[in-house]
């Protein structure tokens, strides 16, 4: 991950655009299902960004450290009641590696996609297998690719259409390339951010969990643990450590 995305503008209005994430209902299953998998802890987020997930979790008594790409997101989480508390180790979270161990590791909201190839992705996988402690838990919340929804031929699909917000992902199905086109209304004025991803389906992630000296433990479609079916459009997944 060499290009910083979540910079200036992106930074100071992320939690604008996804004020819905910060809904209790969205908000409290994520961190219940998360707490109750940490237990004593400690957990280690990454791309903890402005500290949604993260500060829940302080909240609650759990020690939670951070790595971060993005000092202009790791700034709006240090403006957050208790955002002083959290420590947070700047770079690139495939491949940085902060002291101690971990009883949980978390990687939500899509961010896995971030690392925009696959070698990525591994070292992603082995680095959290460093950190966490033996029978320890790594969490990844990934939207399912939406590929069947494309028609013949087309490339691009609108994923939401309302009048703060458009977005558009775009596809490449030989490459796996893919990237996500919004169009955000913050006070009355409309802002472009566009961001590369790498797709990744849940049985790839799979075996990269393998490579790593993990194993699938339980695969859900929500934090509320709803069951994963061919129809889902995310998936919550956890990998346990091998002892």
């Amino acid at each position: 991950m060499t290009d910083n995305h979540f910079d200036g503008w992106t930074a100071e209005y992320y939690d604008a655009t996804v004020a819905e994430m910060y809904l209790p209902e969205n908000l409290d299953p994520a961190v219940d299902f998360l707490a109750q998998l940490a237990g004593d802890g400690p957990a280690l987020e990454l791309g903890i960004g402005t500290g949604r997930v993260a500060l829940p979790l302080t909240a609650r008594g759990l020690r939670v450290t951070g790595i971060e790409f993005s000092l202009a997101m790791v700034d709006q989480l240090r403006r957050k009641p208790g955002g002083d508390a959290v420590a947070v180790t700047m770079g690139d979270f495939a491949a940085t590696r902060v002291e101690g161990t971990f009883s949980l590791a978390y990687l939500v909201f899509n961010t896995i996609n971030n690392l925009t190839t696959q070698d990525e992705q591994v070292d992603c996988f082995r680095n959290v297998a460093a950190h966490l402690e033996p029978g320890g838990c790594f969490v990844i919340e990934v939207s399912v690719p939406d590929l069947q929804r494309l028609p013949p031929g087309e490339t691009v699909r609108a994923f939401t259409v309302t009048p703060t917000h458009l977005g558009f992902d775009e596809y490449d199905i030989a490459t796996q390339a893919s990237a996500s086109h919004h169009l955000y209304k913050v006070d009355r004025e409309w802002h472009e951010f566009s961001i590369p991803f790498r797709y990744v389906w849940p049985g790839e992630l799979d075996l990269m969990a393998r490579l790593a000296g993990m194993t699938l433990r339980e695969r859900w479609a929500g934090w509320d643990r709803t069951p994963f079916t061919s129809e889902s459009r995310k998936h919550i997944s956890v990998w346990e450590k091998l002892r």
